[in-house]
């Protein structure tokens, strides 16, 4: 019985959300377990080009390091607001968040030439953060029941906090850097005088993913917005709403 209720949760997550979340736990029990080895997974041009390990394209993104508060940070983080997007924002349109993963990704990997950074995934929930906050601002938030603030400066309270503990916050920079050109890009310079969408879903992932879905997107009203984290506080959604997920 537990098993089917566990089943049942589990399916009901959404599928990309489901996928990428489920690949990051298996990695890093694999390389807990001694099945592989984090050496294996890291970013590295030289043996991308030389050796054709073309899958360190990605598993870069789905380790977060061993067991631990960090680990569990992140994960809860990339579940939450994985979640939050493709059931808010990106309702119906499944291709257009895929591609939006890999428009993320390809810019990361770019960026990541330039810097010492090998493996992406807290950047890239740190940029999955950035987007719902710019596309939720009026939802406030509670963060270890120390300070309230709303939405947009979220990913900049995770970059602070960061830094109280030491971490490089390089890579929440990267995230917040390459959500926010996601951002510009799909929100703001087609709304400008003479703009255009720019960032074009291919054609294929609509028929393999979307089907017969033809949903443009258009944000969620207030009320129908999913509410913030609760670090120990409730979470409201409006300045006269509170609510707690």
């Amino acid at each position: 019985m537990a098993y089917q209720t566990f089943q049942q949760e589990y399916m009901q997550i959404p599928v990309v959300t489901r996928f990428y979340t489920t690949a990051c736990v298996l990695t890093t029990t694999a390389v807990q377990l001694d099945l592989i080895n984090p050496f294996q997974l890291y970013f590295n041009p030289d043996l991308i080009l030389k050796r054709f390990e073309v899958w360190r394209l990605v598993t870069n993104y789905l380790f977060f390091g061993t067991f631990g508060f960090n680990f569990f940070f992140n994960m809860i983080f990339t579940y939450r607001y994985c979640r939050m997007l493709e059931e808010g924002s990106f309702r119906g349109r499944t291709a257009d968040f895929v591609f939006m993963f890999l428009f993320g990704g390809m810019i990361m990997t770019i960026m990541a030439l330039f810097v010492n950074i090998v493996f992406l995934g807290q950047a890239f929930t740190i940029m999955l953060v950035y987007i719902w906050s710019r596309r939720n601002t009026y939802v406030r938030m509670n963060f270890f029941g120390l300070m309230n603030f709303q939405a947009p400066y979220l990913p900049w309270v995770l970059l602070g906090f960061s830094l109280l503990l030491g971490n490089s916050i390089i890579v929440d920079l990267m995230g917040i850097g390459v959500g926010h050109i996601y951002y510009f890009l799909e929100d703001v310079f087609p709304t400008k005088p003479g703009g255009k969408r720019l960032l074009q879903t291919p054609g294929f992932l609509k028929a393999i993913l979307d089907q017969d879905q033809d949903i443009a997107y258009e944000p969620l009203p207030e009320a129908e917005r999913p509410g913030g984290f609760n670090w120990g506080g409730a979470a409201q959604q409006a300045p006269e709403e509170n609510q707690d997920r």
